[in-house]
């Protein structure tokens, strides 16, 4: 009517819309990193059933020497330059899951109140395609905690990228007796679906968020908003994240040689031996599919399957420095207690791999 002003409502995302633009940015950044990396890798494994390259730790010096500033350094090069990649993808990601995912479709898929362990499923099964490493994982499960995410979904997510990633499986069966994936893919698939879902149990009762409503503004995302939402996250994650995960790296590398003193006099420690992998392999930091040639080298000097075992599910699982970097979002109660529960883990791939081999 005239004389009567107009009231313009802001324009917003259609939901369905920002979780479309969502998965592009994650299809794309994945497929850079991770899926055609690893899909050259499996075409090259298929010919040679051999693993190409190295122990990354060797890049830190010896099992047994002191402490080392250059050894600190070139583990810090050589580690950086291994998943560089992957941790920019990962940032990405965590900024995009605060600038596009809607909280409403986030409560619905990861919230709370429908059960840990149906929450520890849903987490785990989300993290098979991402395929990150425990470190380059991290600023997405800080994001999904900051947008509701349950504990138990975010745990899975977390331990589920590095402990059941496909391609590394692909990677064990091609270049390693089937044991070594049978136990990869039972031990881990126990601590991604069950094991989070108990640790979960330590943590501060979430505050229950009810879902809102198609006209809640907690449910949408503005379109005016979105790249400075993404920017914002991006500029935070970068400025807190990355520098204490670079003095992390560093501070392993140099300590290496008491961090992981694990050789070929391993062989005679017995059950010690065992319980050293499964501690020091949930602290130590390796790049995606790492433990392959370590565990390769540790076997061929005569350490035993259960060394071999621990180390499977403790030194990809999760880090000293991922532990770091999530601790504020999932609490260090929990934070310490998951790890606590993949060195248990790593005990017992330890001992199945050792009976079964």
């Amino acid at each position: 009517m005239a004389g009567q002003e107009v009231v313009r409502v802001p324009r917003r995302w259609n939901p369905w819309a920002a979780l479309a633009i969502f998965g592009a940015v994650a299809a794309v950044g994945l497929s850079w990193a991770k899926w055609l990396p690893y899909t050259d890798k499996i075409g090259g494994l298929v010919d040679t059933r051999e693993w190409s390259g190295g122990s990354i730790l060797d890049k830190a010096g010896d099992a047994g020497t002191g402490p080392s500033l250059s050894g600190g350094w070139d583990f810090t090069q050589s580690y950086f330059d291994s998943v560089w990649k992957a941790l920019v993808v990962g940032l990405v990601v965590a900024a995009a899951v605060e600038a596009l995912v809607t909280r409403r479709w986030l409560l619905r898929v990861l919230g709370g109140g429908r059960g840990r362990y149906r929450d520890s499923l849903v987490g785990g099964l989300l993290s098979l395609p991402s395929m990150m490493c425990t470190c380059c994982t991290a600023p997405v499960v800080t994001a999904l905690r900051r947008r509701g995410a349950s504990t138990p979904a975010a745990l899975a997510y977390w331990v589920g990228n590095p402990t059941l990633n496909p391609a590394v499986l692909v990677f064990l069966a091609f270049v390693a007796p089937w044991q070594w994936t049978f136990t990869r893919l039972a031990v881990g698939a126990l601590l991604v679906f069950v094991v989070t879902a108990l640790v979960s149990r330590l943590a501060p009762p979430d505050v229950e968020v009810p879902l809102p409503d198609a006209t809640d503004d907690e449910g949408d995302v503005a379109l005016r908003d979105a790249p400075y939402r993404f920017g914002r996250a991006l500029l935070r994650m970068s400025l807190t994240l990355v520098p204490e995960y670079l003095i992390v790296v560093f501070a392993l590398g140099a300590f290496r040689g008491w961090l992981f003193p694990l050789d070929g006099s391993a062989a005679s420690w017995g059950v010690l031996a065992v319980v050293l992998a499964a501690v020091v392999g949930t602290l130590v930091v390796i790049p995606t599919a790492g433990e392959i040639p370590i565990v390769q080298g540790l076997t061929l000097l005569g350490v035993s399957a259960g060394v071999g075992g621990a180390l499977l599910i403790a030194l990809p699982a999760l880090s000293l420095v991922s532990i770091v970097m999530v601790g504020r979002a999932l609490s260090w109660r929990v934070t310490i207690a998951m790890g606590a529960s993949v060195a248990g883990c790593g005990l017992l791939a330890g001992a199945l791999l050792w009976a079964i081999s």
